[in-house]
């Protein structure tokens, strides 16, 4: 069920990693699969892109992977299946349960109002806070519990990262809107 109060909070990305296989030879992978590129030169994996649902995986030869570009568990879950069939049917065996879980949540959420940056450093002044507009036009906070970085920009669109699923990102909101509203 959405959340009322948080209904601009979008996924924006999700990040997988985990084994599915004891070992890949990623030269036969790359030779057999279709979309699936080696460069050892630029990078010791093998890169997989799969278009339905549009994921990026990323394949090593010990048998482990990072998977991305998904926006919910469904395309992790269906990105997953496809993944391992297609190595099953270029004859590499893979583990009969994968072992792959969601590492990183990349979401957006507008505050739908401006926020002064300056006065959210003066304010809370905490070590917890960095911002540096030459550098960055946003302020990085972040959050101990749970362990999320929130980056804020004045026109109150936030980037939330590091959560595992919706609930750390929403416990995470939630810690930043409490901080918010006792400085606004």
């Amino acid at each position: 069920m959405a959340d009322k109060k948080y209904e601009s909070l979008k996924i924006e990305n999700i990040v997988a990693s985990g084994a599915i296989a004891e070992t890949i030879d990623l030269v036969e992978l790359s030779a057999k699969v279709p979309n699936c590129e080696l460069n050892k030169k630029r990078f010791p994996g093998a890169v997989y892109r799969i278009t339905d649902p549009k994921i990026a995986a990323l394949i090593f030869s010990s048998g482990k992977v990072v998977l991305t570009g998904m926006r919910n568990r469904d395309a992790l879950t269906n990105g997953l299946a496809v993944i391992t069939k297609s190595l099953n049917d270029a004859g590499i065996e893979t583990l009969k349960e994968p072992k792959v879980g969601i590492t990183n949540m990349v979401c957006s959420y507008d505050l739908g109002k401006y926020i002064n940056l300056n006065k959210i450093v003066v304010t809370l002044n905490v070590e917890n806070i960095e911002y540096e507009p030459e550098q960055f036009p946003g302020l990085v906070y972040r959050i101990k519990d749970p362990k999320i970085v929130v980056l804020i920009f004045s026109s109150g669109k936030i980037i939330l990262t590091g959560g595992r699923n919706l609930e750390d990102i929403r416990k995470g909101l939630g810690v930043l809107e409490q901080k918010l509203e006792s400085i606004m």
